[in-house]
């Protein structure tokens, strides 16, 4: 049922796909790729609220509230998203109940972690936020926290809210204390690396 309301986008590199402020029009879910939710400023400063990735869906909230789009989103790779009109997305959310209670449980989420991220940014020094995201991104392999998505150090600051330069200096005390390792696979973390948070 949802197929025949669907088209498919695909993005490259760096193309802003929704603009903060702008109505909404359309709702995406992400086929693969990776894409940035930014909010900023007029000095051009800019936080990194989220990391998307396959199987996110974004442009929702503008369709349940009908307010104008509060984040801007970029394209951090090549990405292949699933585009739906907000009147056919609309559509969907009042034939299909299950697909209004994954979307619920999305948004549910994004408050938990919008949350947490609140709390970082209140009661963490800035080791202790690098810690929490790189925790936050790890996922599980053959018995090992791993990040294998690649983020720059910038990437990082944007997220926690703190300067490149000290984000530097974090990654490399945490590297030198045996916490983290780079490798090919990804960033693997090690088991102490929580007790800096």
């Amino acid at each position: 049922m949802i197929c025949r309301f669907a088209s498919m986008r695909r993005v490259p590199r760096g193309t802003t796909v929704v603009l903060a402020g702008d109505s909404t029009d359309f709702v995406y879910f992400v086929l693969n790729g990776s894409l940035k939710v930014l909010v900023g400023d007029e000095d051009g400063r800019e936080v990194i609220l989220t990391l998307l990735g396959q199987g996110d869906v974004f442009g929702e909230m503008g369709v349940v509230d009908d307010s104008p789009r509060s984040a801007t989103v970029t394209a951090a790779g090549s990405t292949d998203l699933v585009v739906f009109s907000q009147a056919d997305f609309r559509r969907i959310l009042q034939e299909d109940f299950d697909v209004c209670l994954r979307l619920m449980g999305k948004l549910a989420n994004r408050l938990r972690d919008a949350d947490r991220k609140i709390e970082s940014l209140a009661l963490l020094d800035v080791y202790g936020r690098v810690a929490r995201l790189l925790l936050e991104m790890a996922e599980t392999v053959d018995g090992r926290k791993v990040i294998r998505k690649r983020l720059s150090k910038n990437d990082i600051a944007k997220m926690i809210g703190a300067s490149r330069e000290m984000v530097s200096r974090v990654m490399k005390d945490l590297a030198t204390r045996g916490l983290i390792q780079d490798t090919p696979a990804g960033v693997v973390l090690e088991a102490g690396l929580g007790e800096t948070d």
